[in-house]
């Protein structure tokens, strides 16, 4: 089910021009699951680390503005 959810709440980032700005002024990916959230997704930190290593660079590039990859920067956990 998390990954599901992660992938849907991608899909309507990649559709959404106003979830994208949300994401471009997030600072960490705490933040990032808080919108995911508020946009009725359940996802967390975890779900990200884990998806990021089936991503590919591209999937990763074309997401809002680099807002995956800053997600996973400041992932320590």
């Amino acid at each position: 089910m998390p990954e599901e959810q992660l992938k849907a709440f991608l899909e309507a980032v990649k559709a959404d021009t106003s979830l994208q700005e949300k994401l471009k002024s997030s600072d960490n990916a705490d933040a990032v699951v808080v919108i995911a959230k508020e946009s009725g997704f359940s996802v967390s930190t975890d779900d990200f680390s884990k998806a990021q290593s089936a991503l590919t660079d591209e999937e990763l590039e074309n997401l809002a503005g680099g807002i995956w990859s800053s997600c996973i920067c400041y992932d320590t956990a």
